[in-house]
Parts: structure tokens; sequence; C-alpha cells
């Protein structure tokens, strides 16, 4: 019998493959259409313009307001004023300051014009008997009553220059509140008061050296020197 030879059988007809999609999901390689962008001159912030060569974006500091002027004294009226300008002419110049009234006179008045203050216009209370010192002047001192009137309400000061040395005439005799204002000048200034019955020093021992409200006076020095000359012990200053 004869060998049946078998042919064999035809390959099976291709199938069809699936299209390979992309991340988009449409077929690979298609591009998804995106939104148009806004254009750049839209999108940005509006430039700010540039700066003048030389200046910075830093806000100018605002100028320092001006000083005030210094007050200064200003001349002075009154009908007592008047009366005392006819008297004395000259030697007497009356001035405000601040608020402040005060009549400057020539040393040679003092104590004419106090007692007349005094007697004749009510200034019957002595607040005060001080002074100043100015070195660089020559007559370096002002020695300055301050007076008050109860039956005026009124304040007034009283102002004389003398130089260094010299001496004023007291007003005890007037005030006798003056005798221990008198003593407080003396003992810080050495400033002497002609007629004062008891003038020495009412603050500081009397073996002290100076007058410790002069301009020119060195306290640490002289209280080092008096502690250890008559308390035998270093000064605490």
């Amino acid at each position: 019998m004869a060998e049946e030879v078998k042919t064999p059988a035809p390959p099976p007809p291709p199938q069809p493959q699936p299209a390979k999609t992309g991340p988009s999901g449409g077929p690979e390689g298609e591009k998804k259409p995106t939104a148009e962008k806004p254009a750049a001159a839209e999108s940005a912030a509006p430039a700010k313009p540039a700066a003048p060569a030389g200046k910075s974006d830093v806000p100018a500091k605002a100028a320092a307001p001006a000083k005030p002027a210094v007050p200064t004294p200003v001349p002075w009226t009154s009908p007592l004023v008047e009366k005392y300008r006819n008297q004395y002419g000259s030697a007497l110049e009356a001035l405000t300051y601040l608020g402040q009234n005060y009549l400057s006179v020539d040393r040679s008045l003092i104590p004419d014009i106090l007692r007349r203050l005094r007697e004749d216009e009510q200034f019957d209370y002595c607040v005060d008997v001080t002074a100043a010192h100015y070195p660089k002047r020559e007559k370096q001192f002002d020695v300055i009553w301050i007076l008050y009137s109860f039956a005026r309400n009124e304040r007034m000061r009283v102002k004389t220059q003398i130089a260094d040395g010299a001496s004023i005439a007291s007003a005890v005799s007037i005030w006798p509140t003056a005798n221990w204002l008198e003593r407080e000048v003396y003992d810080m200034f050495g400033i002497r008061f002609d007629g004062h019955p008891d003038l020495k020093r009412i603050l500081l021992p009397d073996g002290w050296k100076g007058y410790p409200l002069r301009k020119d006076y060195g306290i640490l020095q002289q209280d080092t020197e008096w502690v250890q000359i008559n308390l035998g012990i270093e000064s605490g200053q």
C-alpha cells in the first residue's frame, strides 16, 4: 500500500493588530491640541519705569525742621516802669524774658530801688537772693533779687552787675529774710554784702577754700583736700 503523503496546512490569515495609543489616548504620534497661551505682554506685570541715573528707589528723608529762634529779652513797659525810668534814666533798664519781668539797674541804685519797691510798690516778700557767674565778662557777677507783691499778685526781679572782689549793699534792713539768703550767696560765690549783721558761711564749713558755684571752681579737688586735712581720711567722691 502506497505511503500517504501529507501536505502542510496553509498558514492562518494575518490578524489586524490594534493601533498603539499615545499618552493622550489617541494614536501614537498624534498631538493633542492645546489651548493657546496668552501673550507675554498680557500675563506679565507692567514694568516699572527706569530710575533716573544717580537716584535710588529709597525715598529721600524729609528735611529737618528749622530750629526755633532763641528767646531774647525784650523791652518791658508799665506805669511802674515809667515812674522809675523817669527818675533814674539810663541807670535803669526794664526788660521781660519769657514772661519774667525784671529791672536791670546800676549798682549805685542798690539798696534805694529795693527799698522803694518794698515801701511804695508793696513788694513785701523777698523770695530769693542769688547770683550768676560769667568769668569772661569784666563785671563777672549778676546779683539778683526775686520779689513778690501779695497785694499786686505780681513777681519781679531786680538785677545788677558787680566785679569780682566788689561788694553790694545788704537788704537785710528791708527784708529780714535776706539775712540767710545773702549768706548763701556769700558762701557759694564769695560776694560780700555791706551792712550784713553776720556775714559768714551757711552751708560749708568755715575752713572751706573757695566758692563752689563759681564757674572756674574745681569742687572735687577742694573736697578731697578738705576731707584729708580736717578728717584725716580719703574723700568718698
